[in-house]
């Protein structure tokens, strides 16, 4: 199956607006800001995640033959409009926070600037780009939060809504503090750990458990994790501690690292597996668990002292289970050089060209935001950093190893309670400055 051009993966109403911007010579330079409106009720925070992939998009060519010969056959676009749009690449400006950092509703997380048609273009594919991965790194970052240290790793391709986004929830997983991921293919193109065991099924295709786990070791060119829970978990905790002593009298170096447990009572049989383990001299091999698994579960886990080194997330990662959307918009906020406001109930936005500014303290805690107008003199670190000029990426692009390095550090700079996994909304302030507001008033009282 042939893939979708990315140019076309826009909504048709972007398209009828361009064709009019066109006809109408509307050409003077636009200002839209990506932001979310509000906050899932179980997230206190989110974890922006995406903006490496969004770049990439920006700098591709727009329309290509077959595609404005789609359009044309529609009978819905002039051909003069066509024949402009064959021409059109993106040749504006782009500022955005770092991948990794922790914002909140009402902030802009990436802003373009660019002539009208193509800021107007791109809307659809920044959003399904951004929101994607920002939504699976911000359920990541909690899963890191319950694991405390633990190991985690991203189980959830097979549950992931399609091949694309199994391969960039692993990478926002990884961004937010995973430590590898199963799909092999996110292994290979962003260069993340790659960890994984066995299924069931190789241990019933087998007529005994032993002989099933003898093999598999023995078939690996290097260290392996066994499952043990296919028929009795105890019991095969045992299997896997006779086949390390035959390794063992064989002279084969230990090739047993892990052992995972997938279903039933997770705490007890990590237990009592433990209790195996070590008594036979073992204690070098890692308990794994996995089944169904959140952050909330991972807490328990953790909190009622389950002695696990790792934790396998799969279908409440890949999906977001608890929170599978943002209300996250892309929105004018300046056309020709004039502020722009929406005012509809419930969705108004704050007009003008915006940036958020982090207050920290003398050991670098987050102590509060501003969403400013540019140029406005109000405390803090700007957020928002240009990365893209003229159509073109400014500088290296940062490795995911250094985002997510960031990443970690951000995350430990806010207060615990923004760090809570419950409900509620996070005693952090996010500031909407003086002049932001008054604009605001000015444009309402001029549109009323």
């Amino acid at each position: 199956m042939t893939a979708v051009h990315a140019s076309l993966l826009l909504d048709l109403y972007q398209l009828t607006m361009g064709q009019a911007y066109f006809h109408l010579g509307m050409k003077e330079t636009a200002v839209f800001e990506l932001f979310v409106r509000r906050l899932p009720a179980t997230r206190r925070f989110l974890l922006l995640a995406g903006i490496a992939q969004a770049m990439e998009y920006l700098e591709q060519p727009q329309f290509k033959a077959d595609e404005l010969e789609f359009l044309a056959g529609l009978g819905t676009f002039s051909p003069a409009f066509l024949d402009h749009l064959a021409s059109v690449r993106f040749t504006g400006s782009v500022h955005a926070m770092q991948e990794g950092t922790p914002f909140f509703a009402d902030e802009p997380i990436l802003r373009i600037t660019a002539p009208i048609l193509e800021a107007q273009l791109v809307e659809s594919r920044l959003l399904n780009i951004v929101h994607f991965q920002t939504l699976i790194a911000s359920k990541a970052a909690r899963c890191v939060i319950a694991a405390a240290g633990r190991q985690l790793v991203d189980f959830g391709m097979r549950r992931a809504h399609e091949a694309d986004a199994a391969l960039y929830a692993a990478r926002a997983a990884y961004l937010a503090g995973f430590d590898a991921t199963a799909t092999v293919e996110a292994g290979k193109r962003f260069a993340i750990p790659l960890s994984g065991t066995m299924a069931h099924s190789f241990i019933e295709a087998h007529d005994r458990e032993e002989d099933a786990f003898r093999g598999f070791v023995r078939s690996q060119l290097g260290t392996t994790a066994l499952l043990i829970d296919t028929y009795n978990t105890e019991r095969a905790a045992q299997r896997v501690v006779e086949l390390m002593r035959e390794l063992q009298e064989q002279g084969i170096p230990r090739r047993i690292r892990s052992v995972r447990i997938d279903s039933g009572d997770l705490a007890a049989q990590a237990l009592a597996v433990r209790d195996i383990l070590d008594r036979n001299g073992c204690h070098d091999v890692q308990i794994v668990l996995s089944g169904s698994l959140d952050e909330h579960r991972i807490a328990e886990l953790v909190h009622g002292g389950a002695p696990a080194d790792a934790f396998g997330v799969g279908t409440a990662l890949d999906t977001s289970a608890d929170a599978p959307a943002l209300d996250m918009a892309y929105k004018l906020q300046e056309y020709a050089g004039r502020a722009r406001r929406k005012r509809s109930p419930g969705k108004a936005t704050w007009p003008g060209t915006k940036q958020v500014f982090r207050e920290r303290g003398p050991q670098g805690e987050a102590l509060g935001d501003h969403v400013a107008l540019v140029g406005e003199n109000v405390p803090g670190d700007p957020l928002l950093v240009q990365v893209m000029h003229n159509g073109r990426r400014l500088g290296t692009p940062e490795s995911l190893v250094e985002a997510r390095q960031f990443c970690a550090r951000e995350l430990q700079a806010f207060p615990p309670d923004v760090r809570e996994l419950h409900e509620g909304t996070a005693p952090y302030p996010v500031i909407i400055s003086r002049a932001v507001r008054e604009l605001a008033a000015k444009l309402d009282m001029e549109t009323a």
